[in-house]
């Protein structure tokens, strides 16, 4: 077993040898004169991904959900977002200081379907109620496990959003592994949204930054806003050039990140004291519940007790574990991981 096997996110991947010679070799220009040759040839990559006209790089995925906010609401709107969203609790009150907007929790387990989101729609210009005028959907969900959000019930909501002239928003982190898990084009998943993330440091290794995709009337509002959001990069082509060379080579292998979040699963439910939904394990994260009884310790105490021999992960809740996969853990790795959390759980 390593020294440590890091599970607390797919973000503490370090960039290969071949990734850092593709930063050192990088052309660099100012990007906020629009003059950096590799964030140029980034967001064009990425633009064609999406099925998107423009794209625009920022520095961080929090930052790509306050610009989006930012460039589709105005304060006082009502938005209306999934379960426990990475917009609402993992942004430290972002969206209420940034863009003033309230947030609407509709559906469970991380989705919702059309009529959840009819339901939630409160009507422009009534003297009490906020406007809604955004649906935000996550894919995948963090919280939720990594799970798909389906494309059946997404383009059905997608609809009732449009019909009552709400703006659209997929926070799409990892979308890229929620295309290899289900097999679809990334632009299908992106289909139908007015703004579209995706992030370049978490499933695909780059050291930092993320995507903004959507028309070029939106992505040139969203510059603005960057710009305002303290996001203005000169020669930021030394971190472009690392999304660059993820997409070229860092796509197809989340597959086996998704096979070692199962491999992990499977072992952690060798015994009785975890809780675990395989029916989540979809993706690249496993969460699990640590049964409520004597000698199994709180999820606090789990992740320390961990810790000291080795293996990092992160409490979501009192009794709430998540572990992550991610392209520097092996499925050797995911097996050792396993023993260390089984023992623990079992007060060995």
């Amino acid at each position: 077993m390593p020294d440590r096997i890091d599970l607390r996110s797919d973000t503490v991947t370090l960039p290969s040898a071949a990734m850092r010679r593709a930063m050192a070799e990088a052309e660099v220009g100012d990007d906020q004169y629009g003059e950096d040759p590799s964030v140029n040839r980034l967001q064009a990559e990425v633009a064609a991904l999406l099925g998107t006209e423009a794209a625009l790089f920022l520095p961080s995925g929090t930052m790509a959900n306050q610009v989006a906010l930012r460039t589709l609401t105005r304060p006082g709107d009502d938005i209306l977002v999934p379960t426990e969203a990475h917009l609402v609790l993992h942004e430290t009150g972002a969206g209420a200081a940034n863009a003033g907007v309230q947030f609407s929790i509709i559906g469970v387990n991380g989705t919702y379907d059309a009529d959840a989101v009819h339901a939630a729609i409160k009507p422009r210009g009534h003297i009490v109620f906020p406007p809604t005028t955004l649906l935000v959907a996550e894919n995948t969900h963090n919280r939720a496990g990594g799970i798909v959000f389906g494309a059946d019930a997404l383009r059905a909501s997608l609809a009732v959003a449009r019909d009552h002239g709400l703006r659209s928003y997929l926070d799409g982190a990892r979308l890229l592994n929620a295309a290899i898990a289900s097999g679809q084009p990334a632009a299908e998943l992106a289909a139908g949204f007015d703004l579209v993330s995706m992030a370049l440091s978490k499933g695909l290794g780059a050291p930092a930054g993320s995507m903004l995709a959507g028309s070029a009337e939106l992505i040139g509002q969203a510059h603005r806003y960057r710009r305002m959001a303290g996001g203005a990069m000169r020669q930021a082509g030394i971190l472009a050039a690392a999304g660059s060379y993820a997409l070229a080579h860092n796509v197809d292998r989340l597959a086996d990140d998704h096979a070692n979040a199962r491999l992990l699963a499977d072992e952690l439910l060798r015994g009785d004291d975890l809780e675990l939904d395989l029916a989540t394990v979809q993706t690249n994260i496993v969460v699990f519940a640590l049964v409520e009884r004597s000698g199994v310790p709180d999820a606090a105490t789990f992740v320390e007790r961990c810790g000291e021999r080795g293996v990092l992960l992160n409490p979501f809740g009192p009794r709430v574990v998540r572990a992550v996969t991610h392209l520097d853990v092996s499925a050797d790795d995911c097996r050792a991981a396993a023993k260390v959390m089984r023992a623990v759980a079992d007060g060995r």
